[in-house]
């Protein structure tokens, strides 16, 4: 089927542009879905706090007229964002406790992370960060060579790596900049960088952006964000093969969302389709216990049984690694 004109134009301008013309309240991301807002439990309150925000290369991926469609849960305000879940709190994963500097993250042995920047292409609606302070923690320009030289006074950090929000929505300018910064501490090795962009917002893997990480001496791995297949979309594919055949190592981290990927015949076509576009499946995490999250839970009992079954489907390789975050802990946990 071919495109709208409207789609067409918009898909043909570039990476700002597009993002520029996401979707930000619900009725329209109703209309161009041919839903009623009527018939869904959504939430302007639940927008108050954390706003929507959809790129239409998402929305383009979203199955119309399915008021149950797996990617739109993942961004529709609902009424459930409001209730109060035991357990569920503003910094699930021990993020403020960390910072040793501003914008800089150390939790694990060997590598930091950088809070580049607090926005992001898409808000989904189960984000560990939704509550996070941005304001104070954000890498700004001007506090970059402050988290450079932490970086550059430890020599046992042997890998960066470049969040947010998302490190990608950063100019080719700034983060050419801050590569090259990093690019000058010798005892770096790697620097990864986590981005949902190559899966949401697929214009914004250039050749200006590719060119800015295959000059850096340090092996790049970046890190995508993809919880269901349907989000593979032929745009992301050339992105995602743009970097693959540039030399970047592509892996993916999921999460575990009830309503969203909670079956093991949607995971193991996840992670068919990631490893058949060059991108090893790489975390399966159960869900970080943020405030406005609860309603997205699956149990670890219940992720036990589906990680089974997805085992007994599927060669090694394709399983992604069951996890979950404790703050204090010195690693991701496994489940077993």
């Amino acid at each position: 089927m071919s495109e709208p004109n409207s789609e067409r134009q918009h898909f043909s301008k570039n990476w700002q542009q597009q993002l520029a013309e996401a979707f930000n309240n619900i009725e329209d991301l109703c209309r161009y879905l041919h839903l009623s807002p009527d018939d869904l439990p959504v939430s302007i309150a639940a927008t108050k706090n954390f706003p929507l925000r959809v790129p239409l290369s998402f929305a383009a991926c979203i199955e119309k007229a399915n008021p149950h469609d797996s990617l739109l849960r993942q961004v529709l305000p609902i009424n459930e964002e409001l209730l109060s879940y035991p357990g569920f709190n503003n910094d699930p994963v021990g993020d403020l406790a960390s910072a040793t500097q501003t914008g800089v993250l150390h939790k694990y042995h060997g590598r930091v992370l950088l809070i580049n920047t607090g926005s992001c292409a898409i808000n989904c609606r189960y984000c560990f960060r939704r509550n996070f302070p941005y304001a104070d923690l954000q890498l700004s320009k001007q506090k970059e060579d402050v988290a450079v030289q932490y970086i550059q006074d430890d020599a046992s950090i042997s890998e960066v790596i470049l969040s947010g929000g998302d490190p990608l929505l950063l100019s080719d300018a700034r983060l050419t900049r801050l590569i090259q910064q990093l690019d000058s501490i010798e005892h770096l090795k790697r620097i990864r960088i986590h981005s949902r962009l190559p899966i949401v917002l697929p214009a914004r893997i250039t050749s200006e952006l590719i060119n800015t990480l295959t000059e850096s001496p340090k092996q790049i791995i970046m890190v995508v964000h993809c919880n269901h297949a349907n989000e593979i979309s032929e745009r992301v594919i050339t992105a995602c093969n743009s970097l693959k055949n540039s030399g970047i190592a592509l892996f993916n981290q999921s999460v575990l969302l009830k309503g969203v990927n909670d079956n093991a015949k949607v995971l193991c076509e996840l992670s068919e389709q990631l490893f058949s576009h060059g991108i090893i499946p790489y975390y399966l995490h159960l869900l970080d216990k943020a405030t406005g999250t609860g309603h997205f839970e699956v149990s670890e009992i219940e992720a036990l049984k589906l990680i089974g079954q997805v085992q007994v489907a599927l060669p090694g390789y394709l399983v992604p690694k069951l996890v979950k975050e404790q703050a204090g802990a010195a690693s991701k946990q496994s489940i077993y």
